[in-house]
């Protein structure tokens, strides 16, 4: 989890949702692609992912195109 940063509001980014550049929070989280198998554990990927703090939008791109 990421630690807040006093005086930090954040990044500036284009939401499609509110169609004008908004403030998100940004994270890198680990997530699992395949959940049906049995190797699930091993399957997890980081991502960034992007809400906006105007309307909760969520925009995950997974960080490594492999």
């Amino acid at each position: 989890m990421a630690s807040k940063t006093p005086g930090f509001e954040g990044v500036t980014e284009y939401c499609e949702r509110c169609g004008q550049t908004t403030t998100h929070q940004v994270a890198v989280e680990l997530r699992t692609e395949n959940t049906n198998t049995e190797n699930a554990a091993f399957s997890r990927e980081p991502y960034r992912v992007a809400t906006c703090c105007e309307c909760d939008a969520e925009h995950a791109q997974r960080m490594n195109n492999a």
